[in-house]
């Protein structure tokens, strides 16, 4: 758990206005799931609602050199897990208020809201998500890039 906990650290030194709670224990959720050789590239958190007043539902989320993976643990039991392969992605949009950045993920099958992230790492976050996102479907070959 040490890589993916490292990394969110990482983003939340530098961007400590984005809103997490409980990110070792979302973390755990994320590291359960990696698949043997599947390396993180980039972690951030931000909560999973669009509603301005929910500050609960915090979840993690991590690229990897395969997939898209996003995890929430739940306060007294269970937890909740998505994966979006690149296959599965369709477009990603970026919404900057005042303070904080909103991240819209459009996929095949959900339509992924992300909000309460610190303003200025909505590029470090978009670019991330894009350029994994052209890389990974040329080796698809969906909608080639050039």
């Amino acid at each position: 758990m040490a890589g993916v906990y490292e990394k969110l650290r990482k983003f939340k030194k530098k961007y400590p206005l984005t809103v997490g709670w409980r990110l070792k224990s979302h973390c755990k959720i994320i590291e359960k799931h990696l698949n043997p050789g599947e390396e993180v590239n980039y972690v951030f958190v931000a909560q999973k609602t669009d509603t301005f007043f929910d500050f609960i539902s915090t979840y993690v989320i991590a690229l990897t050199d395969r997939r898209i993976l996003l995890a929430q643990k739940r306060l007294l039991f269970g937890y909740l897990f998505t994966a979006v392969t690149p296959d599965l992605f369709n477009d990603l949009k970026v919404r900057t208020g005042i303070v904080w950045t909103k991240i819209y993920i459009d996929t095949a099958k959900e339509f992924i809201k992300l909000s309460k992230i610190q303003k200025s790492a909505s590029d470090e976050i978009e670019t991330s998500i894009t350029e994994y996102m052209m890389r990974e479907k040329k080796k698809y070959g969906v909608n080639s890039y050039k």
